[in-house]
């Protein structure tokens, strides 16, 4: 009770910040039953003057504190659940905070490194960069009479206590909202939060985020296009992450681009095509690829910084997402339901033919058109319509996906905007698909499934064995019936005590209320 009550004041402390900065003035007030309505009307009461100009769910969120930030950061990926219009708004909501002081900064690296500052660095700045769960710092290390630059990643202090209570908020709205709305229960809210939850708790453990980039080091260092930068494992731990400084043009930095004569269409076709490599041949992306977390090194390469959100696919999902991109380059949209059916992501009493009827609503409209009048937000809102009306029930993993490709395409887009995604994707996909779906990937599919099978044969001897144990237990069990002990009977018995002993005053309570009402009519 009294935890239910901690989170209703802070909700309706949130629930004032909205107001105040406006929020409630963007929902249609149709939308909503006529109790609603008269809540929305309370709330713009108290809308500050000035609060219908500019972002004002960007500003509220920003007010709120970091683990809001972070909520609107990822809800910006879940346009399912927020809507196109409010997840392209949310994009833009910057996760800047003012920096904790220097002093600061070097108590938390001394206390979890275990040596203080000076032993570790050669030198080390103040901030250079502050977000919600961390702030970024410039150092150099000398090794083996080499100066060299490194970026040190900083947790915040005391920011895990912070989250860890309004992510508790947030799973309360969302148990609630479960509990009595169908169409929550289908967005799987509980499920959304829980995943969020488990994506701050990764963010806020920086040996993960370490253990990401030596990952994708692992998985790109054939690349020919794209790197990541190199750990400092010797100054990396759960506060501290220490990383090779990168001091390539930004591609959030047109000016510089151009004044270096980079080939700016080439740029953009290495963004979508590295992307797309990560996640079907890999299963391992990196899902936060704005401009400014992508750099251009002097030798070419594309290099990705900030992997606090990552996302992954199995094989199942990577076979899914090939086909589909394929059954959309071919416009074989039979195909492509087919695909959905087949991953049970559609269930089966919907007719493969009116999905891929709707399927071919979204597709078509990519034909025959020049690349700038491809509206991917259109394209995105009839994705999630269809979504619905065919009971396809919310891929997390899926939506973070598609929700990375449209940024993706956006990166590209900005130094190509005649850029044609179709005819760029059509190489990576199609090459995945004859490795992994052609006759070679059959054959180590069949390999695959007949050690598997091995597997399984060499377990039958200790599975039978089991079986045959359970076996003889039910049989004693028929024979003579179930026993239990004279601790198991009393322990029974003093349940069923405190049970009736509780159900007994309810009784009387309800009896007492109901005689305190007939006296108030009299």
């Amino acid at each position: 009770m009294i935890s239910a009550l901690n989170h209703m004041a802070r909700l309706a402390r949130a629930g004032f910040v909205f107001a105040r900065e406006g929020v409630f003035g963007v929902v249609d007030p149709s939308l909503v039953p006529p109790p609603g309505q008269l809540a929305l009307r309370m709330a713009r009461l108290i809308e500050r003057p000035g609060a219908k100009s500019g972002a004002r769910l960007s500003r509220a969120l920003t007010r709120l504190g970091p683990a809001y930030l972070k909520l609107g950061q990822f809800l910006a990926t879940r346009p399912d659940v927020v809507g196109v219009a409010m997840a392209r708004d949310l994009e833009s909501l910057q996760d800047r905070l003012p920096p904790f002081s220097l002093t600061e900064a070097e108590g938390v690296v001394a206390a979890s490194l275990e040596r203080p500052v000076a032993q570790l660095y050669a030198s080390f700045s103040p901030p250079v960069a502050a977000a919600s769960i961390a702030q970024v710092h410039r150092a150099e290390i000398d090794k083996d009479g080499v100066r060299k630059a490194y970026a040190v990643k900083v947790l915040r202090p005391n920011v895990a206590a912070q989250f860890r209570r309004d992510l508790g908020d947030f799973a309360y709205v969302a148990h609630k909202a479960e509990e009595h709305f169908s169409e929550a229960r289908r967005l799987r809210l509980i499920e959304i939060i829980t995943t969020m939850s488990r994506s701050v708790a990764m963010e806020m453990d920086l040996r993960l985020e370490a253990a990401a980039l030596s990952e994708m080091a692992e998985n790109t260092r054939n690349d020919s296009d794209f790197r990541v930068p190199e750990v400092d494992w010797d100054r990396t731990s759960h506060n501290v992450l220490t990383m090779e400084w990168i001091d390539g043009i930004a591609l959030n930095d047109h000016k510089g681009l151009e004044e270096s004569n980079v080939d700016l269409p080439d740029l953009g076709r290495k963004v979508i095509q590295s992307f797309l490599r990560h996640a079907l041949r890999d299963g391992f992306f990196h899902a936060d690829m704005h401009p400014g977390n992508l750099f251009l090194d002097p030798d070419g390469r594309l290099v990705a910084v900030d992997f606090g959100i990552m996302g992954r696919l199995g094989l199942k999902e990577r076979r899914f997402l090939a086909e589909i991109l394929l059954g959309f380059i071919t416009r074989n949209y039979r195909r492509v339901a087919e695909v959905h059916f087949e991953a049970g992501y559609v269930p089966g009493h919907h007719s493969v033919e009116n999905f891929a009827q709707a399927i071919r609503a979204i597709g078509e409209p990519i034909h025959n058109r020049t690349a700038e009048e491809i509206s991917m937000a259109k394209l995105l809102t009839l994705l999630l319509e269809v979504t619905g009306l065919f009971d396809m029930r919310t891929r997390p993993e899926l939506i973070l996906l598609q929700k990375t490709m449209v940024v993706v395409e956006g990166v590209a887009r900005s130094f190509d905007p005649k850029l044609d995604i179709w005819k760029v994707a059509d190489p990576v996909v199609r090459e995945w698909i004859e490795r992994n779906l052609g006759p070679l990937g059959k054959i180590q599919g069949a390999l695959a499934g007949a050690g598997e099978l091995g597997k399984v044969a060499g377990s039958l001897p200790a599975l039978a064995t089991r079986a045959l144990t359970v076996l003889e237990q039910l049989e004693t069990m028929t024979r003579d019936g179930v026993r239990l002990d004279d601790a198991t009977i009393a322990a029974i018995a003093r349940a069923r005590a405190k049970q009736l002993r509780w159900r007994t005053v309810g009784v009387w309570v309800i009896a007492l209320s109901f005689l305190g009402l007939l006296l108030s009519i009299r």
